[in-house]
């Protein structure tokens, strides 16, 4: 599987419902821990104060990433990707 550095801003909908927005957020969560148990979803940021987040994904290519993948998030319609293909650096000190 390829990894993928992965920023994900989530701008809701004006005059979207608390109870939408709640019941999606709760799917949300189920989801990410379903991604997280597949092996697609590694790490997760959050930056200070901001609506937006960083991750660390896997997916076989990046159509597949979109697809099956990110597509799949009860927030991709409300969600803007931005998507880098990285591979290991050979200084990485995290690298065995």
């Amino acid at each position: 599987m390829r990894e993928f550095i992965v920023e994900i801003t989530t701008t809701i909908p004006d005059g979207t419902s608390q109870s939408e927005v709640d019941s999606r957020r709760a799917l949300e969560a189920v989801r990410a821990k379903e991604l997280a148990a597949s092996g697609n979803l590694v790490r997760l940021w959050r930056p200070i104060g901001e609506m937006r987040s960083i991750g660390l994904w896997q997916a076989d290519d990046e159509d597949d990433l979109h697809a099956n993948v990110l597509g799949t998030l009860p927030l991709s319609p409300w969600m803007a990707f931005n998507v880098t293909a990285v591979q290991p650096h050979p200084n990485d000190p995290g690298r065995s």
